[in-house]
């Protein structure tokens, strides 16, 4: 059966480009200015929406989102807000594609087969457990599947071609690839490399890749689309909704959307 990843896909190669998918911490600078946020992200280009989900140890981010999770928490936000928020704007853009985005802890704190009821009445299609090794996925595994939610791996570039071939088995959505090596947070170039490593990795896998990780302007977004079936953006637009620029956050991605277009 089609979903609404598989769907976005098809649109945005029957358009000939890539995907724009873009993160924002849920709850920053507060959960209703959030909520805001992601609407207009979605308004103005974004095709697909990564839910942040704010966490105390965030060890993959980078300082941007690192100050987007604390500024969510002080504010309050709870995982509730990330279901209540998700279920808005499903009912208000019912073809977009929702992704958690979220560390283990939290989903295994909330009990995984509540977890999934709850993500599935939400509209979420996807999950990112960015700390979940391939090893550990046991118990979330046959959790997605029930709910029909896909599993979104991650690959590196530190991944053999083998260890990534059994990381994307049985998982669904898309292929997150890390463009380099470290936590997120906006670059100003990225490694001249990927783009050979793009391709290797879409040939190797059987699902569409999207590259994050260091994304920060148009121009980079643009370059990074013509390896990639979706380029990902993140802290360059976080960055501008935790220093309380909202509109700034707008622009980018309608800027991004653009370039990719």
């Amino acid at each position: 059966m089609s979903t609404r990843i598989d769907k976005t896909f098809e649109r945005c190669r029957s358009e000939k480009r890539a995907a724009l998918v873009v993160y924002a911490t849920v709850g920053c600078p507060s959960p209703a200015e959030s909520e805001a946020v992601i609407d207009r992200l979605i308004a103005n280009g974004a095709d697909m929406i990564e839910l942040g989900v704010p966490f105390s140890d965030p060890m993959a981010d980078g300082p941007v989102i690192q100050k987007a999770g604390q500024l969510a928490l002080a504010a309050g936000a709870k995982f509730d807000d990330v279901l209540a928020i998700a279920g808005r704007i499903r009912a208000k853009y019912p073809e977009t594609p929702l992704i958690l985005f979220s560390y283990y802890n939290v989903l295994l704190n909330r009990g995984l087969d509540k977890l999934g009821g709850e993500l599935a009445a939400a509209g979420i299609d996807g999950v990112l457990a960015v700390d979940l090794p391939l090893e550990e996925r046991g118990e979330l595994v046959p959790v997605c599947e029930k709910y029909g939610i896909d599993l979104i791996p991650l690959v590196s570039p530190a991944t053999p071609p083998e260890r990534a071939k059994r990381i994307a088995a049985g998982c669904g959505g898309f292929i997150y690839y890390i463009t380099v090596r470290g936590v997120t947070g906006v670059r100003t170039s990225l490694p001249p490399e990927l783009a050979g490593e793009l391709e290797a990795v879409r040939k190797l896998l059987p699902l569409p890749v999207a590259a994050g990780f260091g994304i920060s302007t148009p121009e980079m977004a643009k370059a990074v689309a013509a390896h990639a079936d979706a380029v990902v953006v993140g802290s360059a637009m976080v960055r501008h909704v935790a220093d309380g620029d909202a509109d700034g956050a707008v622009k980018l991605i309608a800027d991004i959307a653009a370039a990719l277009k």
